[in-house]
């Protein structure tokens, strides 16, 4: 039996959570393009889970950019972090596919990014745990 992908907020929210904190590690051990990865994974995660409270269909998607695109469908607001998603999708880039030249990436590379995701991140959980 092939595994399937759970249809279920939590179980993706839980894995969100969990990049979350593995994305704060790796800038912690100083390995930035782990910790953008990782930060990459997280706000995918958070967007996918936030979409399947709202009974979207899961589809096999790593775009952010996709991926808030039909968030905006459900919630206008979200369009305001339109640059953070497109900044944060290139480091699944950096980390995924290997370049000729070193990236160069620094820790406030990923910090700030991750720092301005907090914003997002407490909105969608709001959004898929509501008080």
């Amino acid at each position: 039996m092939s595994p399937q992908e759970s249809l279920y907020s939590a179980d993706w929210l839980r894995i969100a959570e969990k990049d979350l904190r593995r994305a704060r590690r790796s800038l912690g051990d100083n390995d930035p393009e782990m910790a953008g990865f990782c930060l990459q994974q997280a706000i995918e995660k958070f967007l996918k889970a936030f979409l399947l409270s709202k009974g979207w269909q899961l589809r096999r998607i790593h775009s952010l950019e996709a991926l808030l695109d039909d968030a905006i469908t459900y919630d206008p607001t979200l369009g305001d972090f339109r640059d953070l998603c497109q900044k944060i999708s290139a480091f699944y880039i950096l980390e995924r596919y290997p370049l000729v030249a070193e990236t160069g990436v620094a820790e406030e590379d990923i910090r700030i990014p991750l720092e301005q995701a907090e914003t997002l991140i407490k909105r969608l959980r709001a959004k898929i745990l509501p008080a």
